[in-house]
């Protein structure tokens, strides 16, 4: 089972993939999306589509999973964050991809064992589960700890 794990925001886009045999996690690669900050909306989304649908194009997931969308308490992060989240899982309804939502505190709970770990906690446990990574940076990471999640979440591995 091949997942792609997704991180979506506007400036930065996290994504990951990992193969699961049964209980083991292989890395396969990772990766970062960013767009320019200056750019139109609609040039910085298309990027975001075109960008996860180069990956799923190159590497073909059987599904992909995001963290669930929270509340910032600036109206106008939350509005610029559904948008990336609308650009990403557009780019996966376009490839068929089933998409799975978790939570943050589950994703956190699923790869450290606590749904109140830190970021540092999830980026160690993360050289523990796939050693082998080079992880590109913080959104890749992030990405990586939705796949796990899914693979130990969702059944069908």
């Amino acid at each position: 089972m091949i997942i792609l794990g997704l991180d979506p925001s506007l400036s930065c886009t996290g994504w990951g993939v990992i193969r699961a045999e049964g209980s083991r996690l292989i890395h396969v690669v990772n990766g970062q999306i960013k767009t320019d900050a200056k750019a139109p909306m609609a040039v910085r989304l298309a990027a975001l589509q075109h960008g996860i649908s180069a990956v799923i194009a190159q590497y073909q997931p059987d599904r992909a999973a995001a963290e669930e969308m929270f509340l910032n308490k600036n109206p106008q992060s939350t509005l610029k964050l559904a948008q990336a989240r609308g650009a990403v899982l557009a780019a996966c309804g376009m490839a068929d991809l089933t998409v799975h939502e978790h939570a943050a505190r589950l994703v956190k709970k699923a790869v450290v064992g606590t749904g109140a770990a830190e970021k540092a906690q999830v980026q160690a446990m993360l050289k523990v589960l796939l050693p082998a990574a080079a992880v590109s940076g913080p959104d890749a990471a992030d990405a990586l700890a939705v796949a796990i999640a899914d693979a130990h979440l969702v059944p069908g591995n």
